[in-house]
């Protein structure tokens, strides 16, 4: 999952589920406190056969709950992309339903044409916009189906996933709650890309993981953080500027229950807020859980033994 605010991308696939649900909600409300109203309002429904007051209502309902899921989902469409599924899929199924209809011979073209914007078009926003935090992998991994997500580690981090595998094989779903731990260690939104991904480094390479220290930086380097600042924080960071030194040696502290933990944090909250301390403080709080997992199924390897470079 892509760290970082939402950008622009973000945000159109945002305003495309705000449509989705505003129409659900609207056209939901006025089918249940209207039926009436509604049926000779869509003049396709009247080919449909006569009104039946009970049965607008309860389609009414259905489009209600789509929207309130929907509604759920597009505050954090990010980690709520599968709500936002959830809220659509009785839309799909409605749009579906219509296509068989078409293509039975029951509906005429014309009216489907004339239907489509709402039956189809509504459903199409919900796929459009979940398949373009898909694309960009900018969802949380809650709610991936197992293999779906392992087979993405493999490709990705296929000289550390083992230890994934084995967590996947335990039983009490013990990979469904792992994954919800996940976007927690990867949080940022106020902080500067570079700050977190080298508060991350630092963090792990006292934890002596130079896998873990290579996931972060292609993390960062994913977050448009520079490979040479990447680079400097595997080194050891003592060739980066003074804000990056300043929150290497942060995540160094926090590790390693430093004595100037205190001081480095005042220093970064004076410099950047209290919000940035939070972040970088979560980082690399977090962060230590992976080598934590690796060092007690035995699959930890030593800083010595990985090339730390990218």
């Amino acid at each position: 999952m892509a760290t970082g605010p939402s950008d622009l991308l973000d945000r159109i696939a945002q305003t495309l589920i705000w449509i989705a649900l505003v129409f659900s909600l609207a056209n939901g409300a006025f089918m249940l406190f209207d039926p009436m109203g509604w049926y000779y309002a869509v003049p396709t429904v009247r080919a449909t056969g006569p009104a039946n007051t009970h049965f607008i209502a309860d389609i009414g309902i259905a489009y209600l709950g789509c929207g309130i899921i929907l509604l759920y989902a597009v505050r954090n469409i990010r980690m709520r992309w599968l709500a936002a599924l959830a809220g659509g899929l009785w839309l799909m199924a409605h749009g579906g339903l219509h296509l068989y209809e078409l293509m039975a011979g029951i509906c005429s073209p014309d009216r489907f044409l004339k239907d489509a914007p709402g039956t189809i078009g509504v459903p199409l926003l919900v796929l459009i916009a979940v398949t373009i935090l898909f694309v960009r992998q900018r969802i949380a991994p809650i709610g991936l189906p197992k293999s779906v997500f392992l087979g993405f580690a493999d490709r990705t981090i296929p000289e550390d996933s083992q230890y994934l595998h084995e967590i996947a094989g335990a039983p009490g779903d013990a990979l469904e709650k792992f994954m919800h731990f996940m976007p927690a260690s990867n949080h940022r939104h106020a902080a500067p890309p570079s700050l977190v991904a080298v508060a991350r480094i630092g963090a792990v390479l006292v934890e002596d993981c130079g896998p873990c220290a290579l996931i972060s930086a292609r993390g960062g380097r994913a977050d448009g953080v520079s490979r040479d600042v990447l680079n400097a924080a595997l080194a050891g960071g003592g060739d980066l500027a003074p804000d990056d030194a300043l929150a290497f040696r942060f995540g160094e502290a926090i590790a390693r229950r430093g004595t100037d933990v205190d001081e480095l944090g005042d220093a970064i909250e004076s410099r950047f807020g209290r919000i940035v301390r939070l972040e970088l403080t979560l980082a690399a709080a977090m962060v230590r859980a992976y080598p934590a997992m690796k060092r007690g199924l035995g699959l930890a390897k030593a800083c010595s033994v990985t090339k730390l470079s990218i």
